[in-house]
């Protein structure tokens, strides 16, 4: 560990952090294993099926910069407790328009259940508020291991709910899901104000969001964010589909899945250790070389070791580059820009992913799962290319 001396505020929160991380990230499993059975059952248009699950990923997009607002307004925890309220909510509406047979109704509660997820998403940096830069690609990491219980807790509520209403199949789930943000308001609650210098008030400024964001630093690490999650939104989402395609069962698409989330998350032990180790632009370029090499290994033939492997080297390379890309952000910011800097990447990155879930399953009936790979190699170079020029350019900067 860092030999670094913490506040307690901030060291406390961390942990409150991860729980929360594995509580409020449970509900996006829910949503994504389920969305598209639930569309599939109450939508009359087959092609609408999957419309639940966009609307959550473009709600969770859209969220990003109002959550950012009342984060500044009345504070992070207060955000924090209103967006499980929403969970809540979005969850019981889910739930209730199953119940009724509304496809309309069940697609506003998991378009609602964005903000929820937009508040969760913004925990990784909740946890960096107040720490000292060399911990903060730690804090990172630690609440991204929230993610990984995260990854548990979704699917089981799934499985031990789903047909406790027989005359209306998951229902069970989506109020499992509205529980699960119960519980997270205690947990919540217990977040502490953080020393003076790292709370800033409402009337503080800060430098206008256009510097900000054309700083080469910034430009890079939302790229990387981007490309990382994005490309990752996308293949996992036409992973399964390809995979039941050539002949293989759901079964062994899910347990594909399951690799890949454990892949994504059970890194978040060491990645911060790594980063102060390694770098920041380093380890975000070692998972973007990842995401290529899944691409890679995705070409190389169709059984399903290939796909498999691909999936758990494109969840490694998510973690890498995706941390790595956050820890970067946090380079680029006073402490009195922090929420709008964070929201805007989130923004941006979150945006991506929505529209990686519209697009996906279009790309792989028009064109198919070996061109999808290889669209991949012409955004990773792009964006390793950026890293390698950032790199540079601080040594020469460091030297001058």
């Amino acid at each position: 560990m860092p030999s670094v001396t913490l506040d307690p505020a901030v060291r406390h929160n961390s942990r409150v952090l991860v729980a929360a991380q594995a509580l409020g990230g449970a509900s996006a499993p829910i949503i994504i294993s389920l969305g598209g059975l639930v569309g599939q059952m109450l939508s009359t248009t087959p092609a609408l099926a999957t419309l639940p699950v966009s609307l959550y990923n473009t709600g969770l997009a859209l969220s990003t910069l109002p959550a950012a607002w009342f984060m500044r307004r009345i504070g992070r925890r207060q955000a924090y407790l209103l967006g499980a309220v929403l969970g809540l909510l979005s969850g019981l509406l889910a739930a209730w328009a199953i119940v009724l047979g509304d496809f309309w109704l069940f697609c506003l509660g998991t378009a609602m259940a964005g903000f929820y997820g937009a508040c969760v998403q913004s925990y990784r940096f909740a946890a960096t508020d107040g720490a000292p830069p060399d911990w903060r690609p730690v804090a990172i990491s630690r609440v991204l291991i929230g993610g990984l219980a995260a990854a548990v807790i979704g699917p089981q509520v799934v499985i031990w709910t789903r047909d406790l209403w027989v005359a209306a199949p998951f229902t069970g789930s989506f109020v499992g899901q509205a529980l699960l943000a119960v519980l997270a308001v205690p947990v919540l609650w217990l977040l502490r104000p953080l020393p003076a210098a790292a709370e800033p008030t409402v009337s503080e400024g800060g430098r206008p969001l256009r510097q900000i964001v054309s700083q080469p630093r910034f430009v890079v690490a939302v790229s990387a964010g981007v490309v990382s999650y994005g490309l990752m939104a996308f293949i996992m989402t036409a992973a399964p589909m390809a995979m039941v395609g050539c002949g293989f069962t759901v079964g062994e698409a899910a347990l594909g899945i399951q690799w890949h989330v454990l892949a994504m998350f059970a890194p978040s032990l060491f990645t911060g250790q790594l980063i102060q180790r390694f770098g920041k632009i380093t380890i975000t370029g070692a998972g973007l070389a990842l995401i290529g090499a899944s691409g890679a290994l995705a070409l190389g033939g169709l059984e399903l070791t290939h796909f498999w492997g691909s999936l758990i080297l494109l969840g490694l390379g998510w973690n890498f580059g995706f941390i790595g890309a956050t820890a970067l952000i946090t380079d680029c910011y006073r402490p009195e820009e922090r929420t709008r800097v964070q929201s805007f990447n989130d923004f941006l990155v979150y945006g991506s992913v929505a529209v990686a879930s519209f697009g996906a399953g279009h790309l792989l009936n028009t064109a198919g799962w070996e061109i999808i790979n290889q669209l991949m190699f012409p955004l990773l170079a792009v964006v390793l290319a950026m890293l390698a020029w950032l790199a540079w350019r601080e040594r020469e900067m460091a030297t001058a």
